[in-house]
């Protein structure tokens, strides 16, 4: 495993985290706490130091799984990410996800059920609507002050809100974001239309999430089967729909590519899927969404493929987005950077 740096900063971290979405979930998909706790060793024994987690993560019991599994001195083998925004705090009745009040009151939680007196990465996991964003970055520029965080990123704002608010930290000589958590994936390739040369020019790193699509490039789901069991099927909402929207030409195409890759390779689909992002310029991190132990395994075994010019090629231009304007435009007369 790699280890990249995080944007423009002196933090570097590997290029696979773990993501612990699942640890602790009431749902059918939830990795239980004892094997979360392999999940973690597992994952530090391989070479990777950095966890991905948030307040809202199965209500608070992913950070509390990831205390239990970082006692002994493991805590800094590490380094720890989490967010605030969509998670349950008395302060929300009187102020929105993102209010100074709120995020006094829940970076604390965190940290307790973290059990350290320090946070990593902090991310922003939401654009709010209700609470001006200088309050905002004034809040975690006040947090990293204190030492009660290091780092600070965000996660699903607009490109323009993510330059409006570097802008302000510019203006106010405030910390500014290092990290921009996005979902990017070989059947998900939106952010590159603004977000790649937006990171590449303000020195954040992407930390990218969802590397499998949904679950789509797990090798698992064949052309007119309707899934009965995984990720897709799990679905929480309608899950007839839920593949509808995934089962598209484009990514039938996209999953030959990469089908075609892996068998040459003698690999798995998940693992050159996870391989083309670690190649990808603006990608500091991808974040594994792994439920169990196996799974993690096989994903921790991309670390080890780097895929060629040509085996990138075939992948680029099956997953190729769709030309859109003025992006077309700014390329056909020489305008992009």
């Amino acid at each position: 495993m790699q280890n990249k740096r995080l944007g423009n900063s002196g933090l570097y971290v590997s290029d696979l985290s773990l993501g612990t979405m699942l640890f602790g979930e009431a749902s059918g998909r939830s990795t239980p706490e004892d094997k979360a706790i392999q999940m973690v060793h597992a994952y530090i024994d391989s070479g990777g130091n950095h966890i991905d987690t948030a307040d809202v993560y199965a209500g608070g019991r992913s950070e509390e799984i990831i205390a239990k599994a970082l006692k002994g001195g493991l805590r800094q083998k590490v380094t720890l990410a989490t967010k605030v925004r969509f998670g349950e705090s008395p302060e929300t009745q009187t102020g929105g996800g993102l209010s100074r009040r709120v995020i006094m009151g829940q970076v604390e939680r965190s940290l307790k059920r973290l059990g350290t007196d320090g946070i990593d990465l902090y991310y922003m996991h939401g654009w709010d609507p209700r609470t001006p964003i200088e309050e905002s970055l004034r809040a975690f520029d006040d947090l990293v002050r204190a030492g009660k965080v290091r780092y600070i990123g965000v996660s699903n704002f607009k490109a323009w809100q993510v330059m409006q608010s570097l802008g302000l930290s510019d203006q106010h000589r405030w910390v500014r974001f290092v990290a921009g958590q996005y979902q990017y994936s070989l059947v998900v390739r939106d952010i590159e239309y603004e977000f790649s040369s937006l990171f590449a020019d303000q020195g954040v790193g992407c930390m990218a999430w969802g590397p499998l699509g949904g679950g789509f490039l797990s090798g698992k789901y064949r052309r007119d089967e309707l899934p009965t069991s995984g990720r897709i099927a799990d679905t929480p909402d309608d899950s007839e729909e839920a593949w509808e929207r995934r089962a598209t030409e484009r990514n039938w195409r996209i999953l030959a590519a990469v089908e075609q890759v892996a068998q040459a390779r003698g690999a798995t689909v998940p693992q050159i899927a996870l391989a083309w992002l670690r190649a990808q310029p603006m990608v500091s991190s991808v974040i594994l969404g792994a439920r169990t132990l196996a799974q993690l395994e096989d994903n921790l075994a991309a670390a080890e493929i780097d895929l060629t010019g040509e085996e990138l090629t075939v992948l680029d231009d099956a997953s190729q987005l769709t030309e859109m304007y003025p992006y077309r435009m700014m390329q056909t007369f020489g305008m992009e950077v």
